[in-house]
Parts: C-alpha cells; sequence; structure tokens
C-alpha cells in the first residue's frame, strides 16, 4: 500500500495538476478568511467549511478522482497493478490516501488563520478543530466516491463528468427532498402506495445530502453519528471499488 500511495502521490506532482489544485484551495479559503474576519467573525471553522458552503469542493474533488484508475486502464498499466503480489484492497486504499493527503494539503492555510485570530482574540480551538474534522471527512467521503466512478471507466474526461454529476445530486438532493409533498391523508391503495414512495424517495435524497450533515459540524455539539456516516460512505465506496477491479482483474 505504501508503495502505491508513493506512486499515486507523486503522479500529482509529476505535472501542474497537483499544484493547481493546491492554488485553487488556497485562493477560495483567503477568500473565505478576508470575508469572514473583515466581519468581525474570529471563527476560523467558518473558513473551514466556507469552500464546501459555496460549493467548490464538489468541483475540485473530482478533478482529484479523475486519474485514480481510469488513467491506469486508458494506458493499460492497470495490468501491472493487477498482477503485482499485493491486495487490491491495499492498491484502492493507496490510491484513496494519496487523493486524501493532496485534499488534507489544501487546508493546512488554515492552521495559520487560527495562529494568527488566537493572537488577537480569544478563539475556540475546539470549534476549529470540530469543523476540520467534518471537513476532512466529507472530503474523503466525496474522494471515495469519485475514486469508484474512476474505476468504472478508463476516460479520465468521462471520470470526471461523472463525478460531478453525482457530486451536483448530492448538492442539491436537500433541496430536491424538500421540494417533495407527502399527502398526510390517503384514500385507496394507489394513493398509499404512492405515498410510501415518496417517503422512500425523500428519505434518500435527505440522507444523500452530505452538507446538512457537514453543517452538523458547526453546531459544536460532538455527535458520533454523524461520524458514522461519513466513515460508512468512505467504506461502502472503498468496497464498492475493489469489488469493481476484482471483476475487470478476471475479465
Amino acid at each position: 500500500m505504501i508503495a502505491v500511495f508513493k506512486r499515486e502521490f507523486k503522479s500529482y506532482f509529476t505535472n501542474p495538476l497537483g499544484f493547481i489544485i493546491l492554488a485553487a484551495f488556497y485562493f477560495f479559503l483567503g477568500l473565505g478568511f478576508l470575508f469572514i474576519f473583515s466581519d468581525g467573525n474570529p471563527n476560523i471553522g467558518e473558513t473551514v467549511f466556507f469552500t464546501a458552503q459555496i460549493g467548490i469542493l464538489y468541483f475540485i474533488i473530482p478533478v482529484i478522482t479523475m486519474r485514480l484508475f481510469s488513467d491506469e486502464r486508458r494506458q493499460k498499466t492497470d495490468q501491472a497493478l493487477f498482477t503485482a503480489p499485493v491486495k487490491l484492497i491495499n492498491i484502492v486504499l493507496g490510491k484513496f490516501f494519496a487523493a486524501f493527503v493532496l485534499y488534507a494539503m489544501g487546508f493546512i492555510p488554515t492552521v495559520i488563520f487560527q495562529i494568527i485570530v488566537s493572537g488577537y482574540v480569544a478563539t475556540n480551538v475546539f470549534y476549529y478543530v470540530y469543523a476540520l474534522l467534518g471537513i476532512m471527512l466529507f472530503g474523503a467521503a466525496l474522494i471515495a466516491v469519485g475514486m469508484f466512478i474512476s474505476s468504472l471507466t478508463e476516460s479520465p474526461i468521462i471520470s470526471i463528468i461523472f463525478t460531478l454529476i453525482v457530486n451536483l445530486f448530492i448538492m442539491f438532493s436537500g433541496a430536491f427532498a424538500s421540494m417533495i409533498t407527502i399527502p398526510t391523508t390517503t384514500n385507496n391503495i394507489f394513493e398509499t402506495f404512492g405515498s410510501w414512495i415518496l417517503k422512500l424517495v425523500s428519505s434518500f435524497l435527505n440522507g444523500m445530502n452530505f452538507l446538512a450533515v457537514l453543517e452538523s459540524f458547526g453546531q459544536q455539539t460532538f455527535a458520533i453519528k454523524d461520524i458514522v456516516f461519513f466513515l460508512s460512505i468512505v467504506a461502502a465506496f472503498i468496497f464498492l471499488t475493489e469489488r469493481s477491479l476484482e471483476k475487470r482483474r478476471w475479465s
């Protein structure tokens, strides 16, 4: 796993992609810090959430994940991975952590922001740490989803497009759920069945609302269920990615 991690992480910086991704992170974080601190808000946790609140992460993460497996397939180097003396799950984890570390590096400036602000006013460090934990888990979940999509195609362009579509669906799932009106009374079996379907769809859309779960990290209340939610998404899509590769390995 370590060898795969090193190889994948290094690949981000053998071309301008990794530097462009970090530059985008730093620009928007700096912008968020400017807006929030200029309003007199000393909580750097708000700056941490800024990138998710304006939706920029939904666009950056597809760029991070687009090449994870699709590029290997396009260049036919995936066969070398399949025949290497390493388990597929270790390959998947190596690539996942390479993408995640790059993502985490994007939030390094927030540590500097926290130190700067703490030098002027009293701040709630727990709020910052919990916000940072939330954004890390949020990003890990989106990375796992993007990695799975990347394993399904040999085109990085197709990978980025479909990941972006899924991310936009996740982004607006809460709004879609709010549009659904569930009847309070039913007169026959067809209306009852229709109401049940609407409830099912509404529950699914609310379950896909990652941003609502992320926002709960800003309430300064430690909730295990929110952590478990994101970790479950990560575990599920890492498993699906491994199954996708296993199927292709024997096809």
